[in-house]
């Protein structure tokens, strides 16, 4: 899951499920610690290439290249670059291998550059900014800034997702409405690019104003991975840093979490009232999420998965350590079940650090009772105001018809707003800021001969959805368009998305045609290109 997204919805449903084995993974050391000197290229015939080739997260797709270059350094990266484009080779770039639609694992990519050797986190005195190799993942990303400065990032809540396709689309989790997106704490980005002419090279770009290089640092504030050149290293400073401490130059870290869950049981609902419930999770959304308010502190999310998986949950956390924020928790959980005749199990758990509930992860495929290794499709939406009761009709006509049965498939709405609205539209690349909700149809299953029966249910449900904008969240008045964080490629098929409008439009609003300029400035040769690529 590129994003650790919904919320970690899991972790909100059952953090008891929590694992050993997730706690460890994410400790892990990094690989390759001492470098190499040259970067490791591994073809089809060596043992090692099928562990790489299956790093990819989704596996409906995987790719068949003629080689993985592993790279230590930026160095390495220059000459895979180059080494691709004189044998005239379509370049994919894996960080954490999260892409949930085969951008990278696609049969015309034919060599890979993995990142998975550069993981170091570090602070940089000369650039007054945390240093972060695009490999690094944000499990070993938090735990660093964590235990080293008490510091964090507002990303996402999964650790085994890499920082380079996350901060560069954008990047939100669950401390965003509070902090921004990641993008917005990025002070500077290492880019290797291939000019018109001659041999790729390094360019570091920053959100200095006087900055030659700062459209670049712009495009990789929310324009996406893959689209400009490959990116070896992030510098990550809130904007309103002004000091030369380290342990303030970025968020403090939370100093505990409180969850609290309230759980309905399908059977005992009936249509109106999971309409309302959903209902109230948006109106309190409609209304707590303008930038600056307390009602920020808290990240909810409304999970719904199909009938078959027995329960229908609204569930928010909280720092428990910060005077006011437990109050606001219950008022949102009461909110929730104003005026819904069926009485929930509520939960509240006890004061959790923060650090561990964050690496106590638990794939949201796995914990809705898929099969590993997983195949899925996630179709998301950004909302500027709540569904309606017809549209929330709809989504419970697709969540209990008899007509498909699969528990893990899902329904779910994520906080959003606050802070991550306090910029302008045009302010980085990331167009996406009036919504005050996010939405997402996901589905997991195991077995390739069924691909087609959980695609169409996913693509008939979203199209249904927004059935009021041709079967795709146009950016207008109810919606903001979609997140290139969950990149769709459904979008971009014109028998799939009916609506006339661009997938550039969906993504990146008024702020493609900027993109695409620095595209060109960029990538003349556009050697980096996927199946959304600018």
């Amino acid at each position: 899951m590129a994003d650790g997204w919904m919320l970690a919805d899991l972790a909100l449903i059952a953090p008891d499920l929590a694992s050993d084995a997730a706690l460890s993974a994410a400790a892990a050391p990094s690989f390759m610690e001492t470098p190499h000197r040259e970067s490791v290229s591994i073809t089809p015939n060596d043992p090692r290439y099928q562990d790489l080739l299956l790093r990819g997260y989704n596996r409906r797709f995987t790719g068949n290249p003629d080689n993985i270059r592993v790279v230590t350094s930026t160095e390495q990266v220059i000459d895979a670059v180059n080494d691709a484009v004189r044998e005239g080779r379509q370049l994919g770039v894996r960080s954490g291998g999260h892409n949930l639609d085969g951008l990278v694992d696609d049969p015309r990519v034919r060599s890979v550059i993995d990142l998975t050797g550069m993981r170091s986190v570090s602070y940089d005195p000369r650039m007054r900014a945390f240093a972060i190799e695009a490999g690094a993942t944000l499990g070993e990303v938090y735990r660093a800034l964590y235990y080293g400065w008490g510091v964090t990032l507002p990303g996402g809540a999964c650790p085994p997702v890499g920082v380079g396709g996350h901060i560069a689309g954008g990047g939100y989790g669950a401390l965003s409405r509070q902090y921004g997106l990641v993008a917005d704490n990025l002070y500077a980005v290492e880019v290797v690019v291939v000019p018109s002419r001659g041999s790729a090279r390094a360019v570091v770009a920053t959100r200095e104003p006087k900055d030659p290089n700062r459209d670049l640092w712009w495009a990789h504030c929310g324009g996406g991975g893959g689209n400009f050149g490959v990116v070896t290293r992030f510098w990550l400073r809130s904007p309103d840093a002004r000091t030369n401490d380290a342990g303030r130059m970025l968020p403090k870290a939370p100093g505990g979490t409180l969850m609290s869950r309230a759980v309905w049981k399908w059977d005992e609902l009936d249509r109106s009232s999971f309409v309302r419930i959903a209902r109230n999770f948006g109106a309190w959304h409609e209304r707590y999420s303008a930038p600056g308010m307390r009602e920020n502190a808290l990240f909810g999310g409304f999970i719904a998965p199909r009938v078959e998986f027995g329960s229908v949950t609204v569930a928010g956390q909280v720092d428990p350590t910060v005077e006011g924020n437990e109050r606001i928790l219950h008022d949102f959980i009461t909110a929730a079940c104003e005026n819904v005749n069926v009485k929930p199990t509520i939960t509240t758990s006890a004061r959790l650090p923060w650090l561990t509930t964050v690496l106590s992860y638990v794939d949201t495929g796995v914990g809705l009772g898929a099969k590993p290794p997983l195949r899925s499709k996630t179709k998301g939406a950004y909302l500027k105001k709540r569904y309606t009761d017809d549209q929330l009709e709809t989504v419970h006509q697709y969540l209990t018809g008899p007509d498909y049965r699969h528990a893990p498939a899902a329904f779910a709405l994520s906080s959003y707003g606050g802070q991550i609205n306090a910029p302008a539209m045009d302010a980085t690349a990331t167009s996406h800021r009036q919504a005050v909700l996010l939405a997402s149809i996901y589905n997991y299953w195991d077995k390739a001969e069924d691909d087609n029966h959980h695609l169409t249910w996913s693509r008939n449900f979203y199209r249904d959805l927004h059935q009021d904008t041709g079967g795709a969240p146009v950016p207008g008045d109810h919606y903001d368009g979609c997140y290139i964080g969950w990149p769709d490629v459904d979008l971009a098929d014109p028998t799939l998305n009916t609506s006339k409008t661009p997938w550039q439009t969906l993504f990146y609003r008024d702020n493609y045609p900027r993109l695409k300029r620095i595209k060109e400035a960029w990538d003349p040769r556009n050697v980096f290109r996927h199946g959304l690529s600018i």
